[in-house]
């Protein structure tokens, strides 16, 4: 949240150009609160598990948020009951009317499909579109923010050799961008991906800006102010032990995999997995909600425009 202070206060511009929210007096007084409106378009296989993460992460706020879940209008899930489809959920044709303040579109288990070879493609295209109309701002998630960045920019994802699999070490490369208010320089974040994005492909797209990346596994978190989103490949929505379900989902299905790296103990599968993203996790939903909060408008219909 923003900090009131006076513009000619010297903390004033030392503050704002290290990347702290400050605002004058004059401003806050102008200022009308009201809820927050974020939908969560759910692509995932296991609705109810990436609900709750993402739920987490957009609850720990102090500002009150009216959470919407969507579904894509004609994919059915195989994984999720009925009931908990038609009690929670609505098809992205019975909200495309709306506004939206902020909008997640989360990846999905689908990453050896060409984009346009997914069953839903052309409703997705869509969704993309919407939102240039109707969300202030947008949070496109591993394979999701893979298919928005593509759509606008042209970037394509490209098949990995080995799957990138366990908890990488990143860098931040813009310290000073409101989206990282509060990041370390170094730290871990959750992978798990048959494909990358390449860092060459996206500095030619103008406009693209890459905020964090890791030279084990490339790019993770990109700007599009533009197109007003966020794309990121990475998963600091994870719990603790989502790797560890993903491992042992494949152990016993005899797939070959290889054990996540830098993510158990000593690499051991028999200790329990360490949580080191936790805190960024938090810090980036935060800040991401209070960029929205500081510039959404207070009438919903005038999004967009």
């Amino acid at each position: 949240m923003p900090i009131t202070l006076p513009e000619t206060l010297p903390a004033f511009d030392v503050l704002r150009n290290e990347g702290v929210m400050v605002m004058s007096p004059e401003r806050a007084a102008r200022q009308d609160i009201r809820p927050l409106k974020i939908g969560l378009l759910n692509l995932m296989p296991k609705k109810i598990q990436t609900e709750n993460q993402f739920a987490r992460l957009i609850g720990a706020t102090p500002l009150q948020i009216n959470f919407e879940l969507i579904r894509m209008s004609e994919h059915q899930t195989k994984n999720t009951a009925a009931e908990h489809m038609e009690a929670f959920y609505r098809p992205f044709q019975e909200v495309k009317d709306e506004k939206f303040d902020g909008l997640i579109i989360t990846g999905a288990p689908i990453e050896h499909l060409e984009f346009d070879a997914v069953t839903y493609w052309q409703e997705l295209s869509e969704v993309f579109e919407w939102t240039q109309t109707n969300v202030q701002s947008t949070f496109g998630v591993c394979w999701g923010g893979m298919a928005m960045i593509n759509h606008f920019h042209g970037v394509k994802k490209h098949l990995l050799d080995h799957k990138a699999f366990g908890c990488f070490r990143h860098r931040n490369l813009a310290p000073t961008s409101p989206y990282l208010r509060g990041f370390s320089d170094d730290f871990v974040i959750p992978v798990s991906r048959w494909t990358e994005m390449r860092q060459d492909e996206i500095d030619r797209s103008p406009g693209l800006r890459t905020l964090l990346g890791s030279d084990e596994v490339g790019p993770c978190l990109v700007e599009d102010p533009e197109h007003r989103a966020l794309y990121i490949f990475n998963h600091f929505e994870y719990d603790s032990d989502t790797l560890k379900q993903e491992y042992d989902r494949d152990i016993a299905n005899g797939t070959a995999i290889n054990v996540p790296q830098n993510y158990y103990t000593d690499d051991n599968p028999a200790m329990p997995p360490l949580n080191r993203w936790r805190s960024h996790a938090h810090l980036l939903y935060g800040n991401w909600i209070n960029e929205i909060y500081q510039s959404t408008p207070y009438d919903p219909q005038d999004i967009g425009r």
